[in-house]
């Protein structure tokens, strides 16, 4: 049995260690986490650092040279393509050249890439610690305008990346995104308008296979929380193919020749523009997960068979040519690749569901998920009874996603955002965090964040709430909604989790059928700022 080095032992590396098993290899993961969660599912487990490429190469090395060998090293969901691309190239096992794989972890380098192949991406500024002072932005805005994005060179989860509306978003936000990054570096780009893409493929022997085609849902500014994906993203043909030809052209530009590429990708208006392109598989639950429950093909396992040097027998049968179509912005580039894509025959819906600031009480679905469509429930590991909770700036303070899986495509979002919306936290009364969120209070660099769950009420709506008379201990929140929340204006207003106003009081009656006297004012003003987790912590914090 053939040994396979599986870098990440998270929830993220699940099925890259569970299709490794599947094939017939023997699993030999490292994390720098001892407690990682998918480490019982490996047959052996090394404390390293995926930071650590020299401590991986060791071990590497070792595995070699036992009787069993070692047939590749792959990673999925992290940041650390470099650290397998650094072990094949010195130990000649199928991967990315280590060149290629620096291009395409850091940003800086991935945006020279394309700007020296001209392939369509933002402009952008690297800048380190060193860079921010007052000056720094007059540099930046002589040569792109607001709104700016600024990022990490090198993190994944959108950690630290935030918009800049202003200048005095700036120099925080910059400070920000170098504390952020591993190597001290940050980078200031221009924002770009339009639909968010995630787009999944595998490269071999020239053929650029796309594996996985989404639709990102994003929302929140300044910060860009990925609310969900759903694929497949449903386009006409002509931007659907323009889409994987930038892709594709993107890849090439970095020299990604042999594995797993990932790219999120706008459609702007001058046409699709290259928000990033990482050399593996994504995460998010899109590689593991939805494309896989979407098109009856194991995406990690075909590129666990790549990285173990054989041929991808599977994916080449189901692989459907598409045809290179460059926009307008890169007409005149030649073709890449052969370009093909396995197409998905369902659509999956993956949803996140958030919290408001505060301090966890307990977890709770206050109805059972009896829809078949919900394939899964995917809490994080770090929100438990006791942590804290925040509503998310990135990715990776969502407090758990939901996936749903239908042939009909309504049908299988319908069922995920039903799901998130009966799932709740409720947080501990009385408490510093959740009281300034519900006060509206703000950071000065953050304005209008975190946002209202329904809407902030005008001073004649308030007025309206001031007269109307308590809501009695023990009523029912749904037959006390004002009258002017019942119009056409409120009525269709959903909060994060999918809730509407009138769906927020019932389950309010559900959860909390004693509570005490309630002033309308406060409570209906708790319940726009915070929707149902608002009323709970009100209603609480008046015992």
């Amino acid at each position: 049995m053939e040994n396979i080095l599986i870098l990440g032992a998270g929830l993220m590396q699940k099925p890259a260690i569970l299709s490794a098993k599947e094939l017939g290899y023997k699993v030999i993961t490292v994390d720098a986490d001892k407690k990682a969660v998918a480490i019982p599912l490996a047959d052996e487990f090394y404390q390293i650092d995926l930071k650590d490429r020299d401590g991986i190469l060791e071990l590497a090395q070792k595995l070699k040279a036992t009787p069993e060998g070692l047939a590749g090293v792959f990673t999925a969901g992290t940041d650390f393509s470099a650290s397998v691309s650094y072990v094949c190239e010195r130990l000649g096992l199928s991967a990315h050249s280590f060149n290629a794989a620096l291009n395409a972890s850091i940003k800086t380098q991935m945006r020279s890439c394309f700007e020296k192949e001209h392939v369509p991406s933002p402009a952008f500024v690297k800048v380190c610690k060193d860079d921010i002072n007052p000056a720094l932005y007059e540099t930046v805005i002589n040569k792109m305008s607001l709104p700016l994005v600024v990022k990490p060179v090198d993190n994944m989860g959108a950690r630290g990346c935030r918009m800049v509306r202003s200048r005095e978003e700036f120099l925080p936000s910059v400070q920000t995104a170098v504390e952020c990054s591993r190597t001290g570096f940050a980078i200031v780009e221009e924002y770009m308008e339009g639909p968010e893409f995630s787009i999944d493929a595998l490269v071999y022997q020239g053929k650029f296979i796309v594996t996985g085609f989404a639709i990102r849902h994003i929302k929140y500014e300044p910060y860009f929380i990925e609310v969900g994906h759903t694929m497949p993203a449903v386009l006409d043909k002509k931007m659907h193919d323009e889409l994987i030809s930038v892709f594709a052209l993107g890849a090439k530009a970095e020299g990604l020749s042999c594995g797993a590429a990932k790219a999120d990708i706008k459609y702007t208006s001058k046409g699709p523009m290259i928000g990033e392109i990482a050399g593996r598989l994504s995460g998010g639950y899109m590689s593991g997960w939805t494309y896989p429950y979407a098109s009856d093909l194991n995406l990690t396992k075909q590129g666990i068979i790549i990285a173990a040097g054989k041929k991808p027998e599977e994916l080449l049968v189901k692989a459907v040519k598409v045809d290179y179509t460059p926009s307008e912005l890169c007409k005149n580039l030649e073709q890449p690749y052969e370009l093909f894509e396995v197409p998905c025959v369902r659509t999956s819906a993956e949803r996140a569901w958030m919290s408001i600031p505060g301090t966890v009480e307990y977890i709770e679905n206050i109805s059972d998920f009896t829809d078949r469509a919900v394939f899964d429930v995917l809490p994080r590991a770090t929100v438990k009874i006791g942590s804290d909770v925040d509503f998310p700036r990135n990715n990776v303070e969502k407090c758990g996603n939901i996936i749903a899986v239908s042939h009909d495509r309504e049908s299988a979002i319908k069922a995920a955002q039903d799901a998130v919306s009966n799932t709740f936290i409720t947080l501990k009364p009385n408490n510093k965090k959740t009281d300034d969120f519900l006060n509206a209070v703000e950071q000065s660099d953050e304005e209008a964040f975190p946002p209202y769950a329904f809407v902030k009420l005008n001073d004649e709506q308030l007025k309206i709430l001031e007269s109307l008379a308590p809501v009695l201990s023990g009523a029912k929140a749904a037959d006390n909604i004002p009258d002017f929340l019942k119009s056409k204006e409120f009525l269709e207003l959903t909060d994060w989790n999918y809730n509407t106003i009138y769906t927020t009081a019932r389950k309010f009656d559900i959860l909390r059928p004693k509570h005490p006297e309630l002033n309308s004012k406060d409570f209906w003003c708790a319940v726009m700022r915070g929707g149902i987790q608002g009323a709970v912590y009100y209603s609480d914090s008046k015992k």
